[in-house]
């Protein structure tokens, strides 16, 4: 039996349909919207609305961004011959909190994990390979996550690269295994960044 009105319903519907948002907590959500002021809560469906129209991937890096190529791609003053391979747009984050790296970045938009059917078709490897094929880049950094997935990408991709004639290293575990990277401080990062080591 449903207790709530349509819109109430459908509110908390689509809210629990949200990563890491359960029924109370969707339900919590629903409410807050509705007592909010009207004006706040145009201006979060606006919010929301631009985001998701004026946000776009990268045609170099597959990061997320609103112009093409990403501010990274385009800065004179990144090394462009060092690309740090992680998994989402959230670890690129992590990364330039610590501030330490002056490279670029590639996403791959997730990991191979045969349990869940995702191969390295699924994920963004072969633009990867596009980049590195004009021989400027000098080093690959992979710094997916050190679980079960994030070890078995890094070495895929390693396997890939390493007959190419390019450095491969891999960020050193300062990162608790099983850990992932957006969780892990600026210290931490910056550790496990310098003490990474050749694949």
């Amino acid at each position: 039996m449903n207790y709530y009105i349509e819109p109430i319903a459908r509110l908390i519907n689509e809210l629990s349909r949200l990563p890491g948002i359960g029924g109370k907590t969707a339900q919590r959500l629903a409410f807050h919207i509705i007592d909010m002021p009207a004006d706040r809560v145009q201006n979060l469906t606006q919010a929301i609305s631009k985001a998701r129209e004026e946000i776009q991937n990268c045609s170099i890096c597959c990061n997320l961004t609103d112009q093409n190529p990403c501010a990274i791609c385009s800065s004179h003053s990144r090394e462009h011959s060092q690309i740090c391979v992680v998994k989402d747009p959230r670890d690129a984050i992590a990364m330039e909190k610590m501030r330490d790296y002056k490279g670029v970045y590639h996403i791959l938009h997730g990991s191979i994990s045969p349990m869940e059917g995702i191969g390295p078709d699924d994920i963004r490897i072969k633009e990867l390979l596009h980049r590195i094929s004009d021989g400027d880049v000098k080093e690959i950094i992979l710094a997916t996550n050190s679980d079960v997935e994030g070890e078995a990408t890094a070495v895929y991709i390693s396997r890939l690269l390493k007959p190419m004639g390019i450095r491969v290293t891999r960020i050193a575990h300062g990162i608790p295994v099983g850990g992932d990277l957006e969780y892990a401080d600026e210290v931490t990062l910056s550790k496990a960044f310098e003490g990474r080591r050749e694949m």
